[in-house]
């Protein structure tokens, strides 16, 4: 399941959290960053990221799909798309 949340500094992130071996996190985000707002915002409680938003950040549990997510974000037309390279464990150890 694609989760959405507001960040530091008024980023969104988006976790693809998905078990370690499947590609479903990152198909599901192609189809939510091509759905309508309103639909976008009834199924994730979050409201859908602007193509130009400036501080689009992915990430994973260890980063292979959080990159994956950054360019298939970029192809879809998010130009601020980035990875973050430190995935879910660096997060993790620098928030708590």
């Amino acid at each position: 399941m694609l989760r959405a949340r507001r960040g530091r500094l008024g980023a969104l992130f988006l976790q693809l959290a998905v078990a370690a071996r499947t590609m479903a996190g990152v198909s599901e985000l192609e189809s939510a960053l091509q759905m309508e707002p309103a639909a976008f915002q009834a199924l994730y409680s979050a409201e859908k990221p602007k193509r130009e938003d400036e501080n689009l950040i992915f990430f994973c549990q260890v980063g292979k799909r959080g990159s994956q997510a950054t360019q298939l974000a970029r192809g879809l037309g998010y130009t601020g798309a980035r990875n973050y390279a430190g995935a879910y464990r660096e997060w993790l150890e620098k928030d708590g």
